[in-house]
């Protein structure tokens, strides 16, 4: 099980950030308006889960770069454990640092989970959609790291359908 009190609705302005990705550069989310990003938090590089939801971005990232999507990764992992990750599993898309969960909390990605019988404050695996105008598009909390990609193109290509209906 696993809550946030602040989670952001569709329809909203995603809220900006400014934080250092894999190389120490600071990215915004602001730099990327002008299409659609795909900004998804996960809680630990190298971890089985985060791992193979990364290499599934990686995988498909052609055709969501066909579409018109950036991929964005944010996690509470150092900038140095980033580049190692990114250099590892051959992630071509920026991953960000979020050491302090800053950006996680603002974005609802922060909060309770109870893994088992412990309970504790921690990320929540979500994924993000935000339109060229920097409103959030479509947005889904706790997610499964396995198959997310696949069920997250099929979602993006029924929106795309419905909204050209």
């Amino acid at each position: 099980m696993i809550t946030s009190s602040d989670e952001l609705e569709a329809g909203l302005p995603a809220p900006d950030f400014a934080i250092p990705d894999a190389t120490g550069a600071v990215r915004t989310l602001a730099e990327f308006r002008g299409g659609p990003v795909i900004v998804y938090f996960y809680p630990a590089a190298f971890t089985p889960g985060c791992t193979t939801e990364a290499c599934d971005f990686r995988d498909n990232l052609a055709s969501l770069t066909a579409d018109g999507y950036t991929v964005i990764g944010i996690s509470p992992d150092p900038v140095e454990r980033l580049a190692e990750f990114a250099a590892a599993e051959q992630l071509p898309f920026p991953l960000l640092s979020d050491v302090d969960a800053a950006v996680a909390r603002a974005w609802g990605a922060w909060g309770q989970k109870t893994v088992g019988d412990r309970t504790f404050d921690g990320l929540i695996r979500s994924t993000f959609v935000i339109d060229a105008a920097g409103e959030v598009a479509w947005l889904e909390y706790d997610v499964a790291p396995t198959g997310h990609v696949a069920w997250l193109r099929e979602t993006l290509a029924a929106a795309s359908v419905e909204a050209s209906a």
